[in-house]
């Protein structure tokens, strides 16, 4: 198992660009088994999370032609259906939380599919409820295996109004997968409107889909019997872009953003300026200058200032380790209120062994104290426990004093392609062991 040593208190400077929006890939991609035209991606992150389910769609019998690390030519037009009824689809689709997206497009196209329970991170309970109700309001029935998956099919998907119990982003985007091809007028209330979600309407409405309402919570579709081929850039990572900004402010660099999708990243760059980072905005690019010391903002009231995740447009949960981190050596103190899952938080005992002044409240709720810089956090001996909990470890170990080393690296992997010789670029102290 690989790891990384680390040996911070190295000020970060230089330019890094953001790899394609991993959450988006996995949509766009499960979207080409819509069609049996071509359908062309341009900026694929290469992570493992990714290239995974390329494999599974390889497996399935889809064309790939990789042109390059980050374009591929998707053709789905010989898909092995019964593929996904096999022990090999079982396994490899349980790794894995993005494959369940692959349900609404196999039940689109081919009135069959099978739903894996979620793989991936360790962070909570991930319930496949708003997925199921969904298809069943389109007609479609299941059946539970106890070997662990949900068999699916419908003879005909029919339009309906469905209101979805929360706004998930993968409910949102494996419901409207399903409902393109659907006979009649089908509306998603309380639907995700997240960019990446926005991005695939867009692409299916290239590909003759019928979507309107996109950035809203209310998207009505009306079917249609076929969809046709298309090409489609990812965005920019939103998490990455917010990753760096807090890596930056930490090691006290002077860092740029370069192509950070500006006009997709909403509250995001708000909320890191509320912890007092200083940043400026040019053209497509973001610029961190180094500072000596950044202030939490207060409420008006002078209340402590209280960071939650929110559906979009509110604040990705994704971000929130990473605002946490950040927030050590600052003045100042925050809360940080983690709502959607239960056990993302428990990575801060290793940042308390650090040195960080973080009280864990309970699961969902912590309040970070800040250093103000007046001491440096100290190197350890740790674990990654999920992605973006790895990456605020990073941040942290390489803003510490002395070495430390990040076991179970491949979390981190799953999300950030080539991110030990990115950050070195930056000047980083980080190797990669094993």
């Amino acid at each position: 198992m690989s790891s990384f040593e680390v040996k911070g208190g190295k000020k970060l400077s230089g330019e890094i660009t953001p790899q394609g929006a991993k959450n988006e890939a996995l949509q766009i991609i499960s979207a080409v088994l819509l069609t049996a035209e071509k359908v062309t991606v341009t900026n694929i992150p290469d992570i493992i999370d990714v290239n995974l389910l390329i494999e599974l769609l390889g497996e399935m019998n889809v064309k790939i032609d990789r042109v390059s690390r980050d374009t591929c030519i998707f053709q789905a037009d010989d898909v092995n259906v019964d593929y996904l009824n096999s022990d090999d689809y079982h396994k490899k689709s349980g790794r894995l939380r993005g494959s369940v997206m692959l349900a609404g497009p196999m039940l689109a196209r081919f009135k069959k599919a099978f739903l894996p329970k979620p793989g991936g991170d360790k962070i909570g309970r991930r319930r496949l409820d708003t997925h199921i109700m969904g298809f069943e309001k389109l007609g479609a029935a299941f059946q539970y295996n106890p070997d662990g998956y949900f068999y699916l099919a419908a003879p005909e998907l029919k339009g309906a109004h469905i209101v979805l119990d929360e706004p998930s982003v993968t409910g949102t985007a494996n419901i409207l997968m399903a409902a393109v091809m659907a006979k009649g007028v089908s509306t998603i209330y309380n639907a995700a409107c997240e960019p990446y979600l926005q991005q695939l309407c867009k692409m299916l409405n290239r590909m003759g889909a019928k979507i309107i309402g996109i950035s809203s919570n209310m998207l009505t579709i009306d079917g249609v019997d076929e969809l046709g081929g298309t090409d489609h850039r990812l965005l920019p990572d939103m998490i990455e872009v917010g990753s760096f900004i807090g890596l930056a402010a930490m090691t006290q660099g002077d860092v740029t953003i370069k192509d950070a999708g500006l006009e997709h990243l909403g509250i995001i760059p708000e909320r890191f300026q509320q912890l007092g980072i200083q940043m400026e905005f040019i053209g497509d690019n973001i610029h961190i200058p180094s500072q000596d010391l950044y202030e939490i903002q207060k409420y008006m009231d002078g209340g402590i200032l209280t960071i939650y995740d929110h559906p979009w447009p509110g604040f990705t949960p994704d971000l929130l380790s990473i605002v946490l981190v950040t927030a050590i050596q600052a003045k100042g103190s925050v809360l940080i209120h983690q709502k959607m899952f239960e056990s993302r938080l428990f990575f801060v005992d290793k940042l308390i062994d650090m040195g960080a002044q973080v009280i864990l409240c309970d699961p969902h709720r912590a309040v970070v104290v800040g250093l103000e810089r007046e001491q440096q956090l100290r190197g350890i001996t740790m674990s990654s426990p999920d992605i973006r909990a790895g990456v605020a470890l990073l941040i942290a170990a390489l803003s510490a004093d002395g070495k430390s080393v990040i076991q179970n690296i491949e979390q981190i992997d799953r999300g950030y392609q080539n991110i030990d010789a990115r950050l070195q670029a930056l000047g980083a102290d980080i190797r990669r062991v094993g």
